[in-house]
């Protein structure tokens, strides 16, 4: 995400913000639709991309105890920890949404 687009999205979570305060603060512009992204389809690639990398891991664990002489131990280890590191990313993910939600849902209206 660029730098542009994180201002857009903090100049309309506070114009939301101040519209839910009650304050009367002009909208930031409105985005083009060509540059809109669409978040589920957004968060449902990366959700199977998390899933691609851990299949692929155990693919390569399985190959690797079964003795495959093209794996090695170097291969598993690296496609694991992969499938780790995107797993605990997708879980902060999830989290920090979740926290959001919250936030949000306890907004005085």
């Amino acid at each position: 995400m660029s730098d542009m687009d994180i201002s857009r999205v903090i100049d309309q979570m506070r114009a939301l913000k101040a519209q839910a305060q009650g304050l009367n603060i002009e909208s930031p512009a409105p985005v083009e639709q060509a540059e809109r992204l669409d978040f589920s389809a957004l968060l449902k690639s990366s959700v199977e991309k998390v899933n691609e990398l851990s299949m692929e891991a155990g693919r390569l664990n399985k190959a690797f105890e079964a003795g495959d002489p093209n794996v090695d131990i170097t291969q598993v280890m690296v496609a694991l920890q992969k499938a780790g590191v995107s797993f605990r990313a997708m879980t902060e993910v999830r989290n920090k949404l979740v926290q959001a939600y919250k936030d949000i849902m306890n907004m005085p209206i």
